[in-house]
């Protein structure tokens, strides 16, 4: 029962025009009149940050029928806030689209990824959009490469003392390699999620760590090498 004011009440009724419904959004290879929660799916990426913008939270996930069937929840700051995703990992997988949206996912970071997400992929804006069916749950690792480890990049200058590279999205960097003007013309990094696999095949760590080195760039025509940690 819905209750009007006496002045609706007394207003005569006109008839309503055209009504061609909402417009059609592109949906995994389909047009579609979304009207209800379970009209959406698709794959998509957003990023979100925390109320004192001192770290930022990238949320993936695949929506089939409403439901997000898979989500992936990658995190760059405070220590709180890694833990944080552990929960919403969990939290996020199995709800509809709407629930996660109001629902507390602990973090401002990742509270406000999903905001974003959520307009996304409600307009019509996912990765998704034109692929017949979507993609395929467990499509998120593909963003992790085949050592399951989020691609970072961190890097550290300052004006006395100039440039370090620190991770790469190789790896951790061990060395940078440097030329007789002392630019920057490589690195060597050693791959921690392939680092760690040879350990499980049952390589001793120190061969485990040889075999998952790598390098980039000149670094062999380098004429000095330095350690970006302590050099």
């Amino acid at each position: 029962m819905i209750n009007y004011s006496h002045e609706v009440e007394s207003m005569c009724c006109v008839a309503k025009g055209p009504n061609h419904g909402p417009a059609p959004i592109p949906e995994e290879g389909k047009w579609v009149q979304a009207k209800e929660i379970k009209d959406i799916s698709g794959f998509t990426h957003g990023i979100g940050w925390c109320a004192p913008q001192q770290g930022a939270c990238k949320l993936s996930l695949n929506i089939k029928e409403g439901i997000i069937e898979e989500a992936l929840v990658e995190t760059i700051g405070c220590s709180g806030m890694t833990h944080s995703a552990a929960m919403a990992a969990e939290i996020l997988q199995g709800k509809t689209i709407l629930e996660a949206l109001n629902t507390d996912l602990v973090c401002d970071a990742i509270n406000t990824a999903m905001r974003e997400l959520f307009l996304q992929i409600v307009y019509g804006r996912s990765q998704s959009a034109f692929s017949e069916d979507g993609l395929t749950v467990g499509a998120g690792l593909e963003d992790l490469g085949k050592g399951a480890r989020s691609q970072v990049g961190t890097m550290y200058g300052t004006k006395a003392k100039g440039v370090r590279y620190l991770e790469m999205a190789e790896g951790y960097v061990t060395r940078m390699a440097l030329d007789e003007d002392d630019q920057v013309i490589g690195y060597e990094f050693v791959s921690l999620g392939k680092m760690t696999d040879f350990i499980k095949k049952g390589d001793e760590p120190n061969v485990a760590y040889d075999k998952a080195k790598g390098t980039y760039g000149r670094f062999d025509e380098a004429a000095k090498y330095i350690d970006p940690r302590k050099d």
